[in-house]
């Protein structure tokens, strides 16, 4: 394959699909390697939820308005993630890694199942924020380095769990899938 050519995105098939979720999970490799390109995604996207907010609640300043931004912000990525799961289970990371998310049987993610996944991927920061506020520290070189901490430990139990998922994967009977052909 040439480096300007794109690689393709397969067209796997419902039989293909149900084998695949019954095996491992996507390498973690590119499974953490969609996590932070997401990240990277989703600045633009807060950056733009946050604009229109912003503009259209007359906010001057950072606290003016402050739990009005912040459920603007979480509605935006809830939008964002059930929308993409729930339309072909790929968010545009998860299509450049061809990673995508199907139910256990290998059936497309229903409505109710991707906004379960949605609260409960928030695992993958609440634990190391909440033990931060407990602690009581401030500082944004500890918390950045307890969140660090705690999302090394949360990927590490992949090996521990049933076909290598994630902890919220399990739990909603979800599966990241290889969806490369």
């Amino acid at each position: 394959m040439s480096v300007f050519q794109l690689p393709t995105q397969g067209g796997l098939s419902a039989a293909e699909l149900a084998a695949r979720a019954q095996g491992p999970a996507a390498p973690l490799r590119r499974r953490m390697a969609a996590f932070i390109y997401e990240g990277v995604l989703l600045f633009g996207l807060l950056m733009a939820a946050g604009a229109i907010y912003s503009v259209s609640a007359g906010q001057v300043h950072a606290l003016q308005g402050r739990t009005g931004m912040m459920a603007t912000q979480f509605l935006a990525l809830a939008l964002y993630f059930i929308w993409f799961w729930t339309h072909g289970g790929q968010t545009l990371a998860m299509k450049t890694w061809q990673v995508r998310l199907v139910m256990a049987d290998g059936s497309p993610l229903r409505l109710w199942p991707a906004c379960q996944r949605f609260l409960l991927s928030w695992l993958w920061f609440m634990p190391a924020w909440l033990g931060s506020w407990l602690a009581g520290w401030h500082q944004s070189k500890l918390l950045y380095g307890a969140m660090l901490v705690w999302v090394l430990i949360y990927t590490a139990l992949t090996r521990l769990l049933p076909q290598q998922q994630f902890l919220h994967d399990v739990v909603c009977r979800t599966r990241l899938i290889d969806h490369r052909s």
